[in-house]
């Protein structure tokens, strides 16, 4: 297959979206399935954070991850990652559905640079945690040099977005049908040292 056919929706083609949703659910997500193809033709998948910085979408990992060094080296990969926003009711089990948000890149990762390292780790950990990284110690070179910090571009006709919202199509249904909406929040923070509870900490309960 091409690119452009990697990157075209053929089925429900109208749920296809643009970059915007392409980003908002790269930067809501936060994990997704890096995924590829290891020397011996086996497939290879796993979750992993990330977090997108511009263009970019940043992952990272033990220096001493043997499928981590593969995929550096230059391996074709494929980042994906999905939301769960309801659940749709219908009239029927074969029509029932789910509304969601999904996001699919490819393309090869490439090293970050050394001296973009620690900015790198740092939108990483903000991606995760907003305001964190002004908040603690800058990593020391001991932390970088044990961190493999890769970067996957994402480059027109190379990703694909798709959402599906709303209730079910059952114009002439009987009993009730309609949608439930769902969201992830946060609780309420668990103690583990005395101190005030940072600000970081504090903004996730403000969202």
């Amino acid at each position: 297959m091409t690119t452009d056919e990697l990157a075209t929706l053929t089925r429900k083609p109208d749920r296809a979206g643009d970059r915007r949703l392409l980003d908002e659910v790269l930067d809501e997500a936060r994990v997704g399935v890096l995924s590829t193809v290891t020397d011996d033709r086996l497939p290879w998948s796993v979750p992993m954070l990330a977090a997108r910085d511009g263009d970019r979408l940043l992952i990272h990992g033990s220096s001493g991850a043997g499928a981590l060094r593969h995929v550096a080296a230059g391996a074709p990969v494929t980042f994906t990652a999905f939301l769960l926003d309801g659940l749709v009711v219908a009239e029927t089990l074969f029509d029932h559905s789910v509304n969601y948000r999904s996001a699919v890149v490819r393309g090869r990762l490439q090293p970050v640079d050394a001296d973009d390292a620690s900015r790198a780790l740092d939108i990483f950990s903000d991606a995760i945690l907003p305001g964190r990284s002004a908040e603690v110690r800058a990593h020391t070179g001991k932390e970088v040099s044990a961190t493999v910090i890769l970067a996957l571009p994402i480059m027109d006709g190379w990703w694909l977005a798709k959402a599906r919202a709303g209730g079910p199509g059952d114009d002439g249904a009987i009993g009730w049908t309609g949608h439930v909406p769902m969201e992830t929040v946060y609780g309420d923070p668990v103690t583990a040292t005395p101190g005030a509870v940072p600000a970081s900490v504090r903004g996730l309960l403000e969202r």
